[in-house]
């Protein structure tokens, strides 16, 4: 099933529909950015309101550096500087708020976010105020004088995208595999227990969430190269309950279940926005009927079907 999913994304540009195309190239960077909140909430426990800050972030680094101070717009430069910023932020507010913990954890998050926010919304020498910034271009992709690929081109864009989400998949599942990963999973079922046989809780919750900040921070970077524009807004905290959302929609704690969450809820978004201007009335309905007929998500359906083919009569 993985492999059809992934087929059918590798093909669908064959299908010469710009406007489709930018739109699932939206839907796999929301994406990235939801496998980027589910080792927090899924695979640490952590829930986290603050996560759009770090995808805010990503995205104002490339605008700074290639529109604002003009220093460069190297993708090779500006890309591995959105993530080692967002890192290095991500990792200084853990330091604080992992100190924290259940819901005190979740309004120190949200505090910390809203502080960037204002930072980015009122310091017009950075942010550009509330209006945000139009980019100057898309980044470039030149290693001295060879050109592998240019951005510009939709179809360029779409597959680097694509290229980049599988490697996100793919890094998740070997790091879910590893002794961190191991021991992020059993800090989620059991913290007091982790500590009590000997692990350094905070160092674990400390390198996941530095980790998660650095591939939100991916995610912002790419949002604000497909929208070639940045703004506050991305910092918000609508945002971050929106990728929330589409965790609890696709499943939290599985590894595909950000990425089906992301497409869903961008699918329901398309569809009720295309029929009636109350959507989000509907939206909001649907995500209800969702919760209470899927509590594991939109995945969990695949596992059910799984589950009646197993127990099939021979």
């Amino acid at each position: 099933m993985v492999a059809v999913f992934l087929l059918a994304l590798a093909g669908f540009p064959l299908l010469k529909q710009e406007f489709y195309s930018e739109l699932v190239i939206r839907v796999m960077v929301l994406s990235m950015f939801a496998l980027s909140l589910d080792l927090l909430v899924g695979y640490t426990g952590l829930i986290s309101f603050g996560h759009a800050a770090w995808f805010g972030m990503g995205g104002y680094v490339f605008a700074l550096l290639g529109t604002k101070y003009q220093l460069t717009n190297n993708l090779w430069l500006t890309l591995p500087a959105a993530m080692a910023v967002t890192a290095f932020f991500s990792f200084v507010v853990g330091l604080f708020v992992l100190r924290t913990r259940g819901m005190f954890f979740i309004m120190v998050t949200l505090a910390f976010a809203q502080i960037f926010y204002f930072f980015f919304h009122d310091v017009k020498a950075l942010g550009g105020s509330s209006d945000g910034m139009n980019l100057r271009g898309k980044p470039v992709a030149n290693i001295g004088e060879w050109v592998p690929f240019e951005l510009t081109d939709v179809n360029t864009l779409y597959y680097f995208v694509l290229a980049l989400m599988v490697a996100l998949l793919l890094f998740m599942a070997l790091l879910l595999r590893s002794p961190l990963g191991r021991a992020l999973q059993g800090i989620r079922e059991n913290e007091h227990r982790m500590e009590a046989i000997g692990f350094p809780v905070l160092r674990y919750k400390l390198a996941a969430f530095t980790i998660a900040g650095s591939f939100a921070g991916l995610a912002g970077y790419l949002f604000a190269v497909l929208n070639s524009s940045v703004n506050p807004e991305m910092l918000s905290w609508h945002q971050s309950a929106d990728v929330l959302l589409m965790l609890i929609l696709g499943g939290m704690g599985q590894l595909w279940g950000g990425v089906v969450g992301a497409f869903t809820f961008v699918l329901l978004q398309e569809v009720l926005s295309t029929y009636t201007k109350m959507w989000h009335l509907w939206l909001g309905i649907a995500i209800i009927l969702l919760v209470l007929f899927l509590p594991g998500g939109v995945i969990s359906i695949a596992q059910r079907v799984r589950g009646l083919w197993q127990r099939r009569p021979a």
